[in-house]
């Protein structure tokens, strides 16, 4: 394998590091970067067999690199397989649309991302069509979507750290309500076991994420979102306010 060439993309350290470990002794990575513009242009220099590149990354992000690839004046046709923790539907569909040839959401088993590069490097995605997996049941693919949505909505932005964690929260809320009264002991611990920190970074995270979203000023959105005038600028909720209230939004409306 070690003849196959590999390009990673990643904006998150501690994956990157990962992703390296991983897949240096298996294959030959020429480069590695967070930011996407830099990437393409040593993309074009190395000409790798493969890309594997996030969507949230500094300068181009995995679409402007998807597009800046597709267009590229010459002969070299790269084949990308995208690796994100952004797990809606719509994105993974975009991704392959705009030419990536697979599409996986992180967090992967590193048996199936292996699997996943070999088909691509052998051309065994069902004879090279494009196809993606977020790896999920239709179910929490649509709960992640509402969620993302309502992120969107309130300015939460997907690159920070508090995101996924404040995700998670939520889903362990709707799937199990009483947790949320239980937040300290179970809630943060539970979440930071399946991301390898600690609960309070854990609940930082997710304190810092909710502050961005009151800093960004669309108290106005979160209020319509929620039906009624629930904060005031110079009012935050608690973490476990802020999750509960999210949660019994997606249980009202059948998640």
């Amino acid at each position: 394998m070690k003849n196959n060439k590999l390009y990673i993309l990643d904006n998150n350290d501690i994956h990157m590091t990962k992703i390296l470990d991983l897949l240096s002794d298996k294959y030959e990575i020429v480069g590695n970067s967070n930011d996407g513009k830099l990437g393409l242009e040593q993309i074009e220099k190395l000409r790798p067999d493969l890309i594997i590149s996030d969507i949230v990354l500094q300068n181009y992000d995995g679409f402007e690199l998807l597009e800046k690839l597709a267009n590229m004046n010459n002969e070299y046709k790269a084949k990308v397989l995208i690796l994100s923790s952004i797990k809606g539907e719509d994105f993974a569909q975009k991704a392959i649309t705009m030419g990536a040839n697979y599409y996986l959401a992180k967090p992967v088993d590193d048996e199936v991302l292996i699997k996943r590069i070999n088909d691509i490097l052998q051309n065994n995605t069902q004879d090279d069509k494009k196809v993606y997996s977020t790896l999920k049941s239709s179910k929490n693919r649509q709960l992640d979507e509402k969620i993302s949505n309502i992120f969107i909505t309130v300015g939460i932005p997907a690159h920070i750290r508090g995101y996924q964690f404040l995700r998670e929260a939520i889903k362990m809320a709707i799937d199990e309500p009483d947790v949320i009264n239980s937040i300290t002991k179970q809630l943060y611990p539970t979440i930071a076991q399946r991301f390898s920190t600690s609960a309070s970074k854990v609940e930082r995270a997710i304190r810092h994420a909710i502050e961005v979203a009151w800093n960004r000023g669309k108290i106005e959105n979160i209020n319509s979102l929620f039906g009624l005038k629930v904060y005031s600028s110079n009012e935050k909720p608690t973490n476990g306010e802020f999750i509960a209230l999210v949660a019994d939004k997606m249980l009202i409306e059948g998640a």
